[in-house]
């Protein structure tokens, strides 16, 4: 499972932005069959994704500007909906990265849907579990339960957050600056590392025009322990990538921590200092993950320090 910076939604039901999406330098597009597509156009965007990932699973690609094709998530409606399951048959393909679970609960949520994934899985010839899950917890119940939630199913390969219907649930609204939010998004953090899985990825900012408000939320949730962002407009996604980014002098300074400590490790030695500053077994561990994740992240070079500053 790779970890992805930026979540592009898209209606499903929309040829044109669909195909601009896929164009954009987003890491994951999410083919929005819930919130964004009216309840008369379900059945339309429902048959629309389908056509999408199948266009996509038989090397047909969608216009993608010349660029490396992102990869492909799908948000079905809700277990309660009454949809879901007419969701997941349309388009559970060859070309699907990945199914979004809105209002993501508890972990018979996430049952019902593993279930249908592995039929269809296997009716369709697809190796099983190739398609990962990412629960959308957008209240307080599902906050309550996010543990339970990211155990359910190796398919999970993170959580994501959805602010805005978790303010309705608590009796509160969005505010930047996010204080109302502190505590849900430190137990998904909590519980997605206690369940073994990616860091979740955080909500949308909803002020498209209001740059420097994201770049602060960004910013601020990823020293929570988030990684990623969704985001709902093109302008949102280069500023996400690149605070999620590592620097080339992070990239650098994460090769020369691994090296000098392995070297003194093989010395006997835990605990030494380089320019300055004391390298030990957490300050090692963390250069380590920093070199994984450059050579993880998709379709991106790394910042330049002379790059404009964020």
């Amino acid at each position: 499972m790779a970890s992805s910076r930026t979540y592009l939604f898209t209606p499903a039901n929309n040829e044109k932005r669909v195909s601009k999406a896929l164009g954009l330098n987003a890491d994951a597009v999410i083919l929005d069959l819930e919130d964004a597509v009216a309840l008369s156009e379900k059945a339309r965007a429902r048959e629309m994704a389908g056509n999408a990932m199948k266009a996509l699973g038989s090397g047909k690609s969608l216009p993608t500007a010349g660029k490396p094709s992102p990869r492909i998530h799908v948000r079905i409606n809700s277990t309660g909906s009454g949809l879901w399951r007419q969701d997941l048959e349309s388009v559970v393909e060859d070309g699907l990265d990945g199914i979004m679970l809105p209002k993501s609960e508890s972990a018979a949520d996430m049952r019902q849907v593993e279930e249908l994934l592995s039929e269809l899985e296997h009716a369709r010839g697809l190796p099983e579990g190739s398609i990962e899950l990412i629960p959308l917890v957008e209240s307080a119940r599902g906050i309550w339960n996010a543990f339970e939630i990211a155990s359910t199913s190796r398919r999970v390969a993170c959580l994501a957050f959805g602010a805005m219907d978790f303010t309705l649930d608590i009796g509160t609204s969005y505010a930047k600056g996010g204080a109302e939010l502190l505590y849900a998004r430190s137990q998904l953090v909590v519980a997605s590392r206690a369940a073994g899985v990616l860091p979740p990825v955080d909500t949308v900012f909803p002020d498209i025009r209001d740059q420097e408000g994201l770049i602060a939320e960004t910013k601020a949730v990823k020293q929570l322990g988030f990684f990623g962002k969704l985001v709902i407009h093109p302008d949102q996604i280069e500023p996400v990538n690149r605070i999620f980014t590592p620097t080339e002098a992070e990239v650098e300074r994460a090769r020369r921590v691994v090296e000098a400590f392995a070297k003194a490790e093989a010395q006997g030695d835990a605990a030494i200092q380089l320019d300055g500053q004391l390298v030990d077994y957490p300050v090692a561990h963390r250069a380590r993950k920093i070199l994984a994740l450059a050579e993880t992240l998709p379709n991106e070079t790394f910042q330049n320090e002379n790059a404009p500053k964020i």
